[in-house]
């Protein structure tokens, strides 16, 4: 088992010195195995519950039963992150969610069944991602946390794209059943790789007083102090804005006169974005410039959006959002501000606050982007978007216009 030292590369931190600390490569592979799973669980649910009741509206609920509990889970439950190692509660939580999944294969299993115990994942997925955060702070010393999460989202994101056609592809082969057997070994396979492939560290805080009593507590807490709420803020609010081009991704290809493949486009030039903006930052940039250049990196992100209230054509509209995009590696400087920011005390509740809260922001985001849609049209939308996100950025962002 690895020693319980954090590694910190040697000079600057970089992606690859980050991927030669063993304690890291475990967390990477675990997440990637656990997104793959969950995807799988949530494609062989919706297909499942769909052919059982015929009702569209339930099967879409196996999409969104995993995530719309986190926020719960993350209020009554984050004290737990700081009261246990995080080793075994990284890996209690894989085994957990490997019995719940397991339980859905079972034959013949009602489909409120199979709903709840989907919903019950989504209570423990947040303590799981704030342990989980908690433990690359302890594993990646100084510079390496920041590339450390950047490399878990990019491994996250990349397994989710491809759990959509791993999940599609066990359908094609497999039963319903059986797809699930798959998905529970796999995520049982995530809490060993935790399990063996990091080291048992003491836990932060020893146990006292009531779970839910703490957890409450610790979000109190945090959202009371000034610099630590803007940082929340800014992991929050524009993401959740940064969504609407692929929510009304449909309609705005519809109105271009595309089809599926200008739908396809506009849906990964974001992510597609995403990916490189954050490669760059870590790259080009060190520390210290990587925090001067937050703010404008994301002010940038929402630039191109206004341009969409003139209605761009297919071509500049995909271009646009790509190039956006490549401000969102401003989360870097967001993620080391959110270590220095959270209590040592507390660092898994904060960890975990943050995780549960980017999660239910990006789903009201998809919801209300929507909404706006329906009222005005979905060019028009996204250019609201826009707007709105330059100004939370720059009143959520002021505390961090220079460096403290």
């Amino acid at each position: 088992m690895p020693t319980a030292s954090p590694a910190a590369p040697e000079g600057r931190a970089t992606y690859l010195r980050v991927l030669a600390v063993g304690e890291f490569r475990a967390l990477l592979a675990a997440e990637v195995l656990s997104v793959l799973a969950l995807v799988a669980v949530q494609i062989t649910l919706s297909v499942l519950v769909f052919d059982r009741t015929g009702s569209p509206l339930l099967s879409a609920l196996a999409f969104a039963l995993g995530f719309a509990p986190q926020l719960v889970g993350a209020a009554l439950l984050s004290a737990v992150t700081d009261r246990y190692p995080a080793c075994s509660l990284m890996s209690g939580a894989q085994a957990v969610n490997a019995l719940l999944v397991a339980a859905m294969a079972l034959p013949g299993a009602p489909v409120p069944v199979m709903l709840g115990l989907l919903a019950v994942t989504g209570l423990v997925a947040p303590v799981y991602q704030g342990c989980r955060s908690a433990a690359v702070a302890d594993v990646l010393a100084g510079d390496g946390f920041p590339l450390g999460r950047s490399l878990l989202r990019m491994a996250a994101q990349t397994a989710q794209i491809a759990g959509f056609a791993f999940g599609g592809t066990l359908l094609l082969v497999l039963r319903p059943q059986a797809v699930l057997a798959v998905a529970a070994a796999m995520m049982a396979a995530a809490g060993l790789l935790v399990l063996v492939g990091t080291a048992a560290r003491p836990a932060r805080q020893g146990p006292g007083g009531r779970v839910v009593g703490a957890s409450l507590a610790g979000v109190g807490r945090a959202l009371r102090v000034p610099r630590l709420r803007a940082v929340l803020l800014l992991m929050w609010l524009p993401p959740a804005l940064m969504v609407w081009p692929e929510a009304l991704a449909a309609p705005l290809a519809d109105g271009m006169g595309g089809g599926p493949v200008l739908v396809g486009l506009l849906l990964s030039a974001g992510p597609v974005g995403t990916v490189a903006g954050e490669l760059l930052a870590g790259t080009v940039l060190d520390a210290g410039r990587r925090r001067r250049w937050m703010v404008p990196l994301a002010v940038a992100a929402f630039l191109p959006f206004p341009v969409f209230a003139a209605g761009p054509g297919p071509a500049v509209a995909v271009v646009l959002l790509g190039a956006g995009a490549l401000g969102f590696g401003y989360t870097l400087a967001l993620d080391a501000l959110l270590l220095e920011e959270a209590p040592e005390e507390m660092r898994g509740r904060v960890f975990t606050l943050a995780s549960a809260g980017l999660m239910i922001t990006q789903g009201v985001g998809f919801a209300a982007a929507g909404a706006v849609a329906e009222a005005v049209p979905p060019h028009t939308a996204v250019a609201v978007a826009g707007v709105c996100g330059i100004a939370v950025v720059l009143v959520a962002g002021r505390p961090f216009y220079r460096p403290a």
